[in-house]
């Protein structure tokens, strides 16, 4: 197989184990770990391994801090072939091999994240946003940022990092640029912690589904409501069907929780976090707060 060196941007501001693992990784490739500033705790990092370069991507001004990380990172990689990534899943040995061979095969690739609570809230909302978040990406060929692989000639890479320097979704904006084929790997990603990153989750990405991919979120609010409204009018058959549907939803996905069996009270949180969602003004993204009153009009708060 031919040897295609990558460029992998990995957007964080301290040194994770997710940093350790790619590193390790690096054959003719280079690691981008993209941090706002100097003060950053990553920065003091000693012994930094080969192929692994620091880029200072400095305070977002009209979009996210993950926006702007992408946008720096892109503009500072060195190679045609790049690896968006997060820090907050497990990459085994051979992830990176595998992407590139991936594309090889399919073109521009995405791979699928399970997100495992880390606080009661986070718990309770697992098996919605396994069969509301995952399985669409999985089953639609749609992209996720924390693990993607394309090359600069597969996108108008001029505007979209012009766009992306205007708003928050980096994943969100990429959808509308590439088409990605979703391969059968799904990462346990924790998520949460605190009650208040339970809310805040939520909010975004019913924000980021109303500006980018507003009939999505109105059909979800609308297949919501109707389950919710037959799961008052009969709870034991509701009790019943959500939870085989949701065992089934991580069999399909790799996954083996039990949190499947909270399917039925989830709904009862899920539904009123999407119109809060929907109404907030405001949310907390990394430490940041945003306005996002448009695609392309975002305020960074505070």
């Amino acid at each position: 197989m031919p040897d295609y060196p990558t460029s992998v941007l990995l957007p964080t501001t301290t040194w994770t184990d997710a940093c350790t693992e790619l590193a390790a990784q690096l054959e003719n490739d280079e690691l981008l770990i993209i941090h706002d500033g100097a003060n950053d705790p990553v920065t003091e990092r000693d012994n930094i391994p080969e192929g692994v370069r620091f880029i200072a991507a400095g305070e977002p001004e009209r979009c996210s801090g993950k926006a702007n990380a992408i946008a720096a990172g892109m503009e500072a990689a060195r190679y045609d072939r790049v690896v968006w990534t997060d820090d907050d899943f497990h990459h085994p040995p051979d992830w990176l091999a595998t992407l590139n061979a991936d594309y090889e095969d399919h073109g521009p690739v995405s791979e699928v994240p399970y997100f495992v609570g880390c606080d009661p809230l986070s718990i309770l909302l697992e098996p919605l946003y396994a069969s509301a978040g995952s399985l669409p990406l999985y089953l639609g060929n749609q992209i996720w940022g924390g693990a993607v692989v394309f090359e600069r000639n597969d996108i108008d890479e001029t505007t979209f990092l012009d766009e992306l320097r205007q708003t928050v979704s980096d994943d969100g904006l990429l959808m509308e640029y590439l088409e990605v084929t979703t391969v059968e790997r799904t990462h346990n990603v924790h998520i949460g912690g605190t009650i208040r990153e339970a809310v805040e989750r939520p909010v975004r990405w019913t924000q980021i589904l109303k500006w980018h991919f507003p009939i999505a979120i109105a059909g979800t609010w609308l297949v919501s409501l109707l389950v919710l409204a037959s799961a008052l009018l009969a709870p034991l058959l509701a009790v019943t069907v959500l939870t085989v549907l949701h065992f089934a939803v991580n069999e399909i996905l790799g996954v083996r929780r039990w949190t499947a069996m909270l399917a039925f009270p989830a709904l009862f949180m899920f539904v009123p976090l999407i119109l809060y969602g929907l109404v907030r003004r405001t949310f907390v993204w990394g430490g940041r707060r945003y306005r996002w009153r448009g695609k392309f009009d975002v305020t960074v708060v505070e």
